[in-house]
């Protein structure tokens, strides 16, 4: 098989372009500024919340099943907050501070929630970031029995009632990816574009020790402090159908709609589109100009300037979109946006088509 590539005919003139419309912005510098500091205010405010409600939740031991569940629920929303706005970034290494500061950041932010971030980092990378929505090279869309998710899976009876049973799954995203795909990640050798994987012994170590990490923090604290084994798993599994609804319902909706496309490579490997045409094309953004929606996800709804300037702070992307647009516009480029509903929809109604 040919290796995977982009045609480069059209691609510099449009980036370009957008840059020089983007720089030729007076306020752009401080713009940047803010942006980077307004990064550390969203780490406090999130981590403030997140230990708060934590430290709310163990004290409260004569609390209700009902009040301690609502508490623990929010508990773990805050955690997924706080991945959102700080785990991403610091990834990409965009948190101010340098490589150290944004390791520390993102080992702690995205392990406490349970999920490895050495794994995810690997794929998120090296796989979804240089090839989004192609299959066999993003393992965002790896193939699965239950949902059909890209044009070139195989489709199988059950798909054709995907689009109803689909939030059922969705329900159990996070506590599977805590409990199941981090261990075959870790024991896989090929997933999509990266072969021969191989991971350092530390990497190991470190995967087993969060999650050891996590268990004691989200469940045996809890009953050390009082409360009873029933109610601190009941309300767990509770937490878990709420942040893995919010997680999916945010996250989905960027590269999976009628929208967006799904390109394939030629028989010499090339993609339909050039990289930059690419990302816009494979992206659907919601209310990317809006605050409220920017502080509450983190930029996730901002999708494509993420993926056109991964190495700017997310709290950047609102101000940069309408620049995308405009240039976009101007090229010829496509460029997918709605309201957040709108996108879910959008979600929903492709499943009913990769079901048929």
């Amino acid at each position: 098989m040919s290796k995977i590539r982009f045609p480069k005919t059209g691609q510099k003139n449009f980036y370009d372009a957008l840059r020089s419309r983007i720089y030729a912005c007076k306020d752009i510098p401080s713009l940047l500024a803010r942006a980077n500091k307004m990064m550390i205010v969203k780490l406090v405010f999130y981590f403030s919340l997140y230990s708060g409600l934590y430290l709310l939740m163990i004290h409260i031991p004569s609390a209700s099943t009902a009040g301690f569940m609502l508490t623990y629920s929010l508990f773990g929303l805050s955690g997924i907050l706080l991945a959102f706005n700080a785990a991403h970034d610091s990834a990409h290494g965009t948190f101010p501070g340098g490589k150290q500061i944004n390791r520390l950041i993102f080992r702690f932010t995205f392990n406490i929630n349970g999920v490895n971030g050495y794994l995810w980092k690997k794929r998120h990378i090296a796989s979804h970031h240089l090839f989004p929505n192609v299959d066999g090279c993003d393992a965002d869309i790896d193939e699965n029995a239950l949902l059909r998710l890209s044009p070139s899976h195989r489709k199988r009876t059950i798909h054709r009632f995907q689009y109803l049973y689909a939030s059922f799954l969705y329900m159990a995203y996070t506590l599977h990816w805590i409990c199941y795909k981090d261990f075959r990640y870790l024991f896989m050798k090929e997933i999509s574009n990266l072969k021969k994987i191989t991971h350092p012994k530390k990497e190991i170590f470190y995967f087993f020790l969060w999650k050891a990490v996590y268990f004691y923090v989200y469940l045996i604290i809890p009953i050390l402090a009082g409360h009873s084994v029933s109610k601190v798993l009941i309300s767990f599994l509770v937490m878990h159908v709420v942040i893995s609804l919010f997680f999916v319902w945010a996250l989905i909706v960027s590269h999976l709609t009628m929208e967006t496309a799904f390109p394939v490579q030629n028989k010499e490997g090339i993609l339909p589109f050039n990289f930059y045409e690419h990302q816009l094309a494979t992206a659907m953004d919601y209310r990317p100009r809006s605050i409220a929606m920017n502080w509450l996800v983190g930029g996730f709804n901002a999708h494509a300037a993420h993926h056109l300037f991964p190495k700017w702070p997310h709290t950047m992307y609102r101000h940069i979109t309408f620049c995308i647009q405009r240039t976009a516009a101007a090229y010829q480029m496509p460029y997918h946006s709605k309201t957040f509903f709108g996108a879910l929809q959008s979600h929903y109604a492709y499943l009913k088509v990769m079901g048929r």
